[in-house]
């Protein structure tokens, strides 16, 4: 039995969430090694006026889910396996020693700042329950078109799958998906960016650029990419794999399977919130799946300390 640490992507953060963190010595350092790299008190971003930007979210993200792991690490906590949806990714690769954590602030702040000046308005993601995967496709391709571009961006589960685009081209699937008689439904999530899909394709390679520039390493623990949904050993591959995300579809349902094909037996969700737990449980029956979103960090080293030892 293995233990496997998920880090959530947008739509996932909350106002005061980097203020919930753990009163410790290791967050107030990982805050303050935030702070140093962004040049401004990372306290500031996770207000609800301040987490309005994509930003603001995706910086949010990176830090709480490193300093909960860290936080963890004190508690004699840490996982064999690491996994992160979209964002998620940059903290599992801290998590696992492949970047600097100061590094990862400035690729992500790159990272966000690129996204959100490419599509500061119009365009974001919506979630699409009740489908498969062969279902949704055609609906997708009866409304993609330059004019109004529409691609499946998530694989978040079997019927759990998310579009991103622009507003038009997701209001016109959404309206195909309702009226499908098939009983699914679609749901427009807190992201105000298209991303995983090709709209993102030249920032994509622009932030490979940047990322070629930082000291990447051999990953410490077992790094599965949640796009290609396998386990990746080289530190080059990492950071291939990091810089990429943005413009390449999530495959979670998979990555998850893969983990548990590896034999993780316990997941445990960072923070914020709890939407990979759901979306590990039935992948993770006849083992566990939590998050650290109302747990106590203690009652989760004990899990860890079960299942890892």
């Amino acid at each position: 039995m293995s233990v496997l640490f998920t880090f959530p992507g947008q739509g996932a953060q909350k106002p005061g969430m980097l203020h919930a963190l753990p009163a410790h010595a290791v967050v107030t350092d990982t805050l303050a090694t935030a702070s140093m790299a962004l040049g401004r008190d990372v306290l500031l971003l996770d207000s609800a006026d301040a987490l309005r930007s994509t930003v603001a979210v995706q910086l949010c993200l990176l830090v709480a889910g490193v300093a909960a792991a860290r936080y963890l690490a004190v508690l004699g906590a840490q996982p064999a396996m690491v996994a992160g949806l979209s964002i998620g990714a940059y903290p599992a690769a801290v998590t696992a020693g492949v970047l600097d954590f100061a590094d990862a602030v400035r690729l992500v702040r790159q990272r966000a700042q690129s996204m959100e000046d490419a599509y500061p308005t119009g365009h974001g993601m919506t979630a699409v329950t009740g489908l498969l995967e062969a279902q949704l496709a055609p609906l997708v391709a009866q409304v993609h078109s330059a004019a109004t571009p529409v691609y499946l961006a998530n694989l978040n589960g079997p019927r759990q799958l998310v579009i991103a685009g622009s507003d038009s081209a997701m209001a016109a699937v959404a309206a195909l998906v309702q009226t499908s008689s098939l009983g699914a439904r679609a749901e427009r999530l807190a992201v105000s960016v298209p991303s995983h899909c090709e709209l993102f394709e030249r920032q994509a390679q622009e932030l490979a650029a940047a990322m070629a520039t930082v000291p990447l390493h051999r990953p410490r623990v077992t790094y599965i990419s949640g796009s290609a949904a396998r386990a990746l050993f080289d530190g080059a591959a990492v950071g291939a794999d990091l810089a990429a995300n943005m413009a390449r579809p999530v495959h979670w349902h998979d990555s998850v399977r893969h983990a548990w094909e590896r034999g993780a037996r316990l997941a445990v969700e960072m923070p914020s919130g709890s939407v990979l737990t759901r979306l590990a449980q039935p992948v993770f029956e006849g083992g566990v799946a939590v998050s650290c979103e109302g747990m106590r960090f203690e009652d989760i080293a004990q899990l860890v300390a079960t299942y890892g030892g």
